[in-house]
């Protein structure tokens, strides 16, 4: 104890069990700090499903920054939806929306994988991917 004084720290019992106990000279406050700090480290990061919207006829600069962004969101460990939406008479070329998507999927094979295959909904050509 008059160690502990003398520095100006606590004494603080690390192990009360064993025999004998065991028994530190540190500052109590910068330690309960730094254990306060470990702890909210160990956070984990929730993941979010992020979509990423585009029509047959997208231009490839818009495809290539909307890749881009999907890259992000999977480095990032988000899923991503990637839907080509079709409208009108666009229904008639649904081979170029498959070719958009089969575009974009190669693009994203780096950092990510394909969770489901794409298929038809309705007026959409969606694809699920997820980090790798």
């Amino acid at each position: 104890m008059s160690l502990a004084r003398e520095a100006g720290l606590d004494l603080v019992e690390v192990a009360p069990n064993e025999r004998p106990p065991v028994c530190r000279i540190m500052d109590f406050g910068k330690f309960k700090y730094q254990q306060k700090k470990k702890q909210n480290k160990t956070h984990t990061h929730q993941s979010k499903i992020k979509e990423i919207r585009l029509r047959p006829k997208t231009g490839d600069h818009d495809i290539e920054f909307k890749v881009n962004q999907a890259k992000g969101f999977l480095l990032h460990k988000d899923k991503v939806i990637v839907s080509v939406i079709f409208r009108g008479r666009e229904m008639a070329h649904i081979d170029e929306g498959r070719r958009v998507m089969n575009n974009i999927v190669l693009l994203l094979e780096a950092v990510g994988k394909i969770d489901a295959p794409p298929q038809q909904l309705g007026k959409r050509l969606v694809c699920t991917l997820s980090p790798k």
